[in-house]
């Protein structure tokens, strides 16, 4: 599980060993505050299904804060700056 593996040692980094070992073990104890599967490996329990649910997909993966950015990039497969540039060039006409 290594995309796993690099996000837990991010998560590590900003929240301490502490706090993510106790939740990947409340998890592990059926809790459902821990959940992770990648490549069809599972740790931890899910959240119990509801039709509330957001699906991360390629369209907000690798985003960033831009300045000046209100989010109406997101999902038009273009990057911020992109976005914004588009939207400068508009206003100039």
């Amino acid at each position: 599980m290594p995309e796993l593996a690099a996000f837990m040692a991010k998560l590590r980094s900003a929240f301490g060993d502490d706090a993510i070992d106790d939740a990947v073990r409340r998890g592990k104890n059926g809790e459902p505050v821990f959940f992770a599967c990648e490549n069809g490996h599972a740790v931890g329990t899910a959240m119990p299904v509801t039709d509330n649910a957001w699906q991360v997909d390629d369209a907000v993966r690798d985003r960033h804060y831009c300045h000046g950015c209100d989010g109406e990039c997101v999902g038009l497969g273009v990057r911020c700056g992109d976005w914004l540039k588009r939207g400068n060039r508009e206003k100039e006409r």
